[in-house]
């Protein structure tokens, strides 16, 4: 059987709980409505679940042909609609510094006050993709499989149950391939729908993944389940699990569709 598509997502508010789709358009920069809004703090800088759980129990809802954002908050506040864009900011961005919109509106009160932190809602940059490679990983790729190996792991450890997908904020997750066989795709084009990547490296882990991917609580120790296991592979980054890649033809994905290497990358 060949390997297909069992689950697209995104995040329209980088931090906040992921968006599940049925089809998504792949762009060079990513999938259409991704990562397109960002949360700095006090200081300006970019800020992410991995300090701030509280944030993936906000559920963005992100209409990019409609201009509509909405935040759904676990006490049934709904927030926004329709959005303004200020005037640039300095922000910085993983260190970047980069000028950036506020948006209008009640977002960044309400996230705000939802965290318990002074916290601003930013339009991404245009001249730099949310995602965190930027267009050289403008696209994530899971097993499966690895997610099953990952769930053997933690049972081992104590923890036994189902990883959840979600955990590592994956654009695809990939059914029909062995434990961690994406291991291989790096310098592969890979064929998925419509689209053509080029997969380039494998991601490495860092804390986010030990949160509920609703509540944003503090309850599994994913990184030392990785570990367990994985904590010599030689990567570029630590405890990797997963794999990102550019996007060389835009295409159209869904639900189901293909996904297969389609021969080695130029050198």
């Amino acid at each position: 059987m060949p390997a297909t598509v069992t689950s697209i997502s995104i995040a329209p508010v980088k931090g906040m709980r992921m968006q599940a789709l049925t089809e998504a358009e792949v762009t060079v920069d990513g999938v259409s409505g991704d990562r397109c809004f960002f949360l700095v703090d006090a200081d300006a800088a970019m800020i992410s679940a991995t300090r701030l759980g509280p944030l993936l129990s906000i559920m963005p809802a992100f209409d990019a042909g409609n201009g509509r954002l909405e935040l759904h908050f676990p006490d049934g506040e709904t927030v926004g609609g329709e959005f303004e864009s200020g005037p640039p900011e300095p922000v910085t961005f993983y260190g970047q510094p980069l000028q950036a919109q506020t948006l209008g509106g009640d977002y960044s009160a309400a996230i705000s006050s939802h965290c318990g932190v002074e916290l601003k809602l930013m339009e991404r940059a245009p001249e730099r993709p949310a995602t965190d490679r930027g267009q050289y990983g403008a696209v994530t790729i899971i097993g499966s499989g690895s997610l099953e190996r990952l769930a053997k792991a933690a049972a081992e450890g104590g923890e036994p149950g189902p990883v959840d997908e979600r955990r590592f904020r994956m654009t695809f997750t990939i059914d029909g391939l062995e434990a961690h066989e994406e291991d291989s795709w790096p310098g592969e084009r890979v064929e998925v729908g419509s689209a053509m990547l080029e997969a380039r490296n494998m991601v490495g882990r860092c804390a986010a993944t030990t949160r509920d991917p609703d509540q944003g609580v503090v309850d599994l120790k994913t990184l030392h389940h990785i570990g367990s296991y994985r904590r010599d592979i030689e990567s570029d980054e630590p405890l990797p699990f997963g794999i990102y890649a550019s996007v060389s033809k835009p295409g159209l994905v869904r639900i189901g569709d293909v996904a297969r290497p389609a021969g080695k990358l130029a050198s």
